[in-house]
C-alpha cells in the first residue's frame, strides 16, 4: 500500500494533471484507509490482499466515527480511483471498492442570505483605507461572480476584463470559465487595484495577485473567511455564514429573479446539473412562502 499509494499520487499528478487540493484529499483518504488496514490486519496488506470484505469495514468504522455522508462518499470515490488504478497496474486482479454503494445522500438546503442581508454586509468594509476596499472589493466580486473562496484567492490581474465585467475563473479540474462581474463589482475592483501595494516577493503584470493582504502577498482562503466573519460580527448577520454561503446566496438569487437553472450551472461552473438542482428548491421555499402571503386562497 505504502508502494502503491504514492505511484497513484504521481499518476494523478502528470497524468490527469490533477489539482493540488485533489491530489491531497485523495492522499489523506488513502493514508487513512492503509492506517485502519495495518491496525486490523497487525501488518500493512498489499493491494492484492485487500477484499471488499475490508474496505465494508473501513466504511462502517467511517460512519461510526460520525463522518457526513458527503465524506464517506468522497472516500469512496478515491478507493475506487485508486484500486481503478492498481488493476491498470496489475497490482490488484479486481477492483475490491466496485461493489461498495454510496450513502443515500442527505438532503440538505444551502443556507444563504437574502438580498437585504448581502446589502448590509457589503455597506459594512470602510472606504477610507486600502484594506477597506480590498475588503469590499473581494465580497463584491465573491457574490457578484457566485465564486468559490479558492477561486477568488486564485484571481491574477490578467484573468480581469473590467471594461466587460469579466473575470476568468479556474475552477474545480482546472477548468476555466469566464463569469460576469456586476458594476459594483467592477468599481470596487477598480478603486483596490488603485491602492493595492504587491510585495516585491509577488509577481508581477498579468500574474499579480489581485487580492493581496497587508504585506503585499496573495490573500489565503483563511484570511478570507477571517474578513467575511469581522464583517458578520459588525452586522450582526447570521454567524453560520461562510464564504461559501455568498456563492449559495449568488445561485439563489438568480433563480429567485427568474435565471433558468442552465445558466446557473454554468455560471457557478457546475460539471452536472444534479449539484446545480439543490437551488431550485431553495427558491421553490421562496416562492412558497411568496404565494402562502399573498394569495387570497392560499389558506
Amino acid at each position: 500500500m505504502f508502494t502503491a499509494i504514492p505511484s497513484f499520487l504521481r499518476f494523478l499528478a502528470v497524468e490527469r494533471n490533477a489539482a493540488e487540493l485533489t491530489i491531497k484529499s485523495y492522499r489523506e483518504d488513502l493514508m487513512l484507509l492503509a492506517k485502519f488496514l495495518t491496525e486490523s490486519h497487525g501488518t500493512t496488506p498489499k493491494p492484492a490482499d485487500i477484499t471488499p470484505l475490508d474496505l465494508r469495514g473501513f466504511v462502517s468504522g467511517l460512519h461510526e466515527a460520525g463522518y457526513a455522508k458527503s465524506t464517506v462518499s468522497r472516500q469512496l470515490a478515491s478507493l475506487r480511483s485508486f484500486f481503478r488504478f492498481t488493476q491498470r497496474e496489475g497490482l490488484t486482479d479486481s477492483n475490491p471498492a466496485k461493489p461498495l454503494r454510496n450513502p443515500r445522500p442527505e438532503r440538505k438546503l444551502p443556507h444563504f442570505l437574502s438580498t437585504e442581508d448581502i446589502s448590509r454586509l457589503l455597506q459594512a468594509p470602510g472606504q477610507a483605507t486600502s484594506l477597506g476596499l480590498r475588503d469590499l472589493a473581494l465580497l463584491e466580486t465573491m457574490y457578484s461572480a457566485g465564486l468559490r473562496v479558492s477561486e477568488l484567492v486564485g484571481v491574477c490581474d490578467g484573468d480581469l476584463d473590467l471594461q466587460n465585467g469579466l473575470v476568468k475563473v479556474r475552477g474545480k479540474g482546472r477548468r476555466e470559465r469566464l463569469s460576469p462581474l456586476g458594476a459594483y463589482a467592477v468599481k470596487a475592483l477598480k478603486r483596490c487595484l488603485q491602492k493595492r501595494v504587491l510585495s516585491p516577493h509577488e509577481s508581477k503584470g498579468p500574474q499579480a495577485p489581485v487580492f493581496v493582504n497587508k504585506f503585499g502577498r496573495r490573500i489565503t482562503t483563511r484570511s478570507v473567511a477571517r474578513i467575511l466573519e469581522k464583517y458578520l460580527k459588525e452586522t450582526g448577520l447570521d454567524a453560520r455564514t461562510s464564504p461559501h454561503t455568498l456563492r449559495h446566496s449568488f445561485a439563489t438569487h438568480l433563480l429567485d429573479h427568474g435565471a433558468d437553472i442552465r445558466s446557473v450551472q454554468e455560471l457557478l461552473g457546475h460539471k452536472s446539473l444534479v449539484t446545480t438542482q439543490i437551488y431550485t428548491h431553495v427558491s421553490t421555499a421562496g416562492l412558497r412562502e411568496a404565494y402562502d402571503r399573498a394569495h387570497p386562497r392560499a389558506k
